[in-house]
């Protein structure tokens, strides 16, 4: 069966653009130590996605260093999903940045698919990088926004030939794709030719999808089937909710019970309808796609993030009055593809008591009340580890940043294992002197002035040391004059037995680290 003709509006490089960056500085938007979004400018620098930050950096010295926050890009995203209401009303947002509706009846109204890509166009115009592409299927049309042109109309049933020539890298399947270039498949209309079910016997489901998209087919076989009425879950807010986070709240459970009806059919959620309605009547619904399945973790999010972008939007299509009901319903359900438990048994029920937890305390103290630590490696211990917010991970999944080898590397200047058992957020204020009590240095080749003697600690009572380690260097960012530091640190251990870590920087000695 052949894809449903499909309209794609494509916001180039949104997350960049969404933080409040000129697309012609170098930026770089950063998850997990990963660049997911960079500008123009630091594509011709030599920046590009996946790669890690010192990486980027390194392309790039002047490089700008944004974190990703998918909850702002989908903020930003909502006025302009909200002027495509007056050419069709029912739009799908895949991620913010990009959406995607069948021109069928559009066309129809407008005069064909070249006179609605063109009104479509004009109608967004005003955002900075979008364009707009036209072909069978919503994986064909999202690469053809992708093209040079603001507008590309693939003719019906000329999609396979678009394809047949694009790299393998438009799949976005990097493990994929670096197997199929070894196997001497470089196109996709190189995938394309292969029969369908050695694919599938080869590679899985992954292979079935990658092949269905080079074809030009829809990335799995259409759900003919309607979800059935019953999943649909709602709720009365009273009093209404002038603001997101009692809204935020009340959606977590509701995705909750919408999973919980999903999981007991054995099915799960590839697309939702997640509707908004205030007292004055106002009604808001937008479809939210996934390119896998939709977890109950996701639909909360993606309905705060719509509120959050309609209540806090222009005085044009702010609501006047607080939101009085909301709703999720299923528009596409498919199997569920279950879950491989663990050879000694599982943790899902772990999980899921995890899960619920983090929910509880994000609505009763609010949207990133909730961290969780992700190792960064860095050679102050610091920065090694950073605290994530929770709704930019997946609980349920395995995250590459919650182990300590992610990171490894040399680190020149990192302090050996073990590591302190606490930090101090600010450094406290330190003297070190010799035995003659004049203030230890540390030379430019760094050698230290003499043997650590004494210690005081924010001009409090001295200390005697009876042991030290070190210096060792640290001298980074030489290349940024405004940014370039240069210190040294020193292990200490003092007569009453505490070990600490002491840094000298501009002269002046400071306590980063305690070991316990």
């Amino acid at each position: 069966m052949a894809a449903v003709r499909t309209l794609v509006v494509r916001c180039g490089d949104w997350p960049v653009v969404a933080a409040g960056r000129a697309l012609d500085e170098p930026v770089a938007v950063l998850h997990a130590n990963r660049v997911v979004a960079t500008s123009p400018a630091a594509r011709a620098e030599g920046v590009a996605r996946h790669q890690r930050r010192r990486e980027a950096q390194s392309r790039c010295p002047a490089l700008v260093v944004v974190d990703h926050d998918p909850a702002r890009d989908a903020r930003a995203f909502e006025p302009v999903v909200a002027t495509l209401d007056a050419i069709t009303p029912r739009v799908e947002i895949t991620v913010p940045g990009q959406v995607a509706f069948p021109t069928r009846g559009p066309a129809r109204f407008f005069g064909g698919d070249a006179a609605l890509a063109e009104r479509v166009l004009a109608t967004v115009g005003a955002v900075v990088g979008c364009k707009v592409g036209v072909a069978d299927g919503p994986f064909a049309a999202a690469l053809a926004a992708r093209t040079a042109q603001p507008c590309l109309v693939v003719a019906p049933r000329g999609t396979p030939g678009f394809l047949a020539g694009l790299p393998l890298a438009a799949l976005e399947h990097p493990e994929l794709v670096d197997v199929l270039r070894r196997l001497g498949l470089q196109t996709l209309g190189d995938l394309a030719a292969l029969p369908g079910p050695d694919v599938l016997a080869r590679f899985g489901t992954d292979g079935q999808r990658a092949w269905r998209l080079a074809r030009g087919l829809d990335e799995r076989p259409p759900a003919t089937t309607p979800p059935p009425a019953d999943l649909t879950v709602s709720a009365e807010l009273d009093p209404p909710a002038d603001n997101v986070a009692p809204a935020a709240f009340v959606a977590r459970g509701l995705a909750d019970e919408l999973h919980r009806r999903l999981w007991a059919r054995g099915s799960a959620c590839t697309r939702v309808v997640i509707g908004a309605e205030t007292e004055h009547g106002e009604r808001l619904e937008r479809v939210w796609r996934a390119e896998g399945t939709l977890t109950a973790a996701a639909m909360a999010d993606r309905l705060r993030w719509q509120l959050d972008g309609w209540i806090g939007g222009s005085a044009r299509h702010r609501p006047t009055a607080g939101i009085s009901r909301l709703w999720l319903a299923p528009d596409e359900v498919v199997p569920a593809g279950g879950r491989q438990l663990g050879f000694w048994g599982s943790d899902v029920a772990t999980i899921d008591r995890v899960a619920r937890a983090v929910a509880r305390v994000q609505g009763l103290l609010g949207v990133g009340s909730v961290t969780v630590p992700e190792w960064r490696g860095s050679r102050d211990p610091a920065t090694q580890i950073a605290l994530v917010d929770v709704e930019a991970v997946d609980l349920t999944a395995d995250r590459p940043g919650a182990h300590r080898d992610r990171v490894a590397g040399p680190w020149p200047g990192r302090l050996p294992t073990p590591s302190p058992a606490r930090v101090h957020a600010t450094p406290v204020p330190a003297e070190v002197v010799d035995g003659a009590g004049r203030p230890l240095q540390v030379s430019g080749r760094g050698v230290l002035s003499a043997p650590p003697a004494r210690l005081s600690l924010d001009g409090g009572p001295w200390s005697e040391v009876v042991a030290w380690a070190g210096p060792w260097l640290l001298d980074e960012r030489w290349w940024d004059a405004a940014r370039h530091r240069r210190r040294a640190r020193v292990q200490l251990v003092s007569a009453d037995g505490q070990a600490r870590i002491v840094v000298i920087e501009a002269g002046t000695w400071h306590v980063e680290a305690v070991y316990d």
